[in-house]
């Protein structure tokens, strides 16, 4: 999926480049920061793995007169792999950090509006822990404070994460031999199907972007892909975050979605009560693609409400929400 974008890079302190996006849209050519400065901010924060293309309504509807911005991962995209071997999550949160603070510098000086997809949802709560002043509103997109529980699955059974916790260490040394089965997987034309029939998919997935995002992962180093799973489980969970709360936050869930399932997302919004809430039906864990003009059309009426952006732009065509 080709987009009109700004790459730009900073550096975390083991030596690591981070790499963040900024889409320009309609921007004229070398005129694009300049005109974009001024605009309201939207920060993307992505799940593991998950490549852009999962961005691209949001991104579509919101660069007509906002400043979007995506940031890859270490070892993901355009960011090169962590150059000591650090995937806890504290290191992606020192990452959002740096970059959150780069946009600020290059725009108008004020934070952006942070949007969390899976595993993107911890990162931005913990860089709220940290530096609530740099996070002046949330979506929190088909993610929780913890990482999943198998126990939510398939039989609930006490101790189960910690269980996967050690699993993930002890198989770690594993990987380099399993990953060429892996990516023979998903080059295969058995890895949509398998998605649908698992329900990890649902009717409506585009095949175009869920294979996007396959390539996406065959391109991925295995083992930094593994130690992200790996400092995900480990980290221990973001609910206290929760209470600490003052700004507008929005929950969207996905009804469908069995990696971060709708129990576990309305028990994120029992303990925020003044979050907005979004229930999209008939959508998995892939509805930023299952369902992206909903989910992006939500976005921007959220933004709207919250007196933090505009409504659509009088020449998009499009009614104000």
């Amino acid at each position: 999926m080709p987009y009109r974008r700004l790459t730009r890079f900073v550096t975390a302190p083991d030596g690591t480049r981070i790499a963040y996006h900024t889409h320009v849209g309609h921007a004229p050519e070398g005129e694009a920061e300049p005109e974009l400065a001024s605009r309201p901010a939207v920060l993307l924060t992505n799940g593991i793995g998950t490549s852009e293309n999962f961005w691209r309504y949001i991104i579509a509807d919101l660069e007509q007169d906002h400043r979007v911005v995506h940031w890859d991962y270490r070892g993901h995209g355009r960011s090169g792999l962590s150059a000591r071997g650090d995937y806890a999550l504290r290191a992606h949160v020192d990452d959002l950090e740096r970059v959150t603070e780069q946009m600020m510098a290059r725009g108008n000086g004020q934070p952006p509006h942070h949007v969390g997809f899976s595993m993107g949802v911890r990162v931005v709560l913990e860089l709220y822990r940290r530096r609530p002043e740099l996070v002046p509103a949330m979506t929190f997109i088909a993610g929780s404070p913890a990482s999943p529980d198998p126990s939510a699955w398939i039989i609930p059974v006490p101790g189960a994460h910690a269980t996967l916790a050690r699993a993930f260490r002890t198989l770690t040394p594993l990987v380099p031999r399993v990953a060429p089965l892996v990516h023979e997987f998903l080059s295969s034309r058995l890895a949509y199907p398998f998605g649908r029939v698992t329900g990890l998919l649902r009717a409506r997935a585009p095949r175009a972007d869920i294979l996007e995002f396959m390539l996406a992962l065959r391109r991925m180093d295995p083992l930094a892909f593994w130690m992200m799973m790996r400092g995900l489980m480990e980290a221990p969970p973001s609910w206290d975050v929760l209470p600490t709360i003052r700004v507008p936050t929005q929950i969207i869930a996905a009804k469908n979605d069995l990696l971060v399932t709708l129990r576990e997302m309305e028990r994120m919004r029992e303990r925020l009560p003044a979050a907005e809430w979004m229930l999209v039906e008939d959508a998995g864990h892939a509805g930023l693609v299952e369902a992206g003009t909903e989910i992006a059309e939500a976005v921007r009426a959220f933004r709207q409400r919250c007196g933090v952006g505009p409504a659509y732009p009088a020449t998009s065509g499009s009614s104000e929400s």
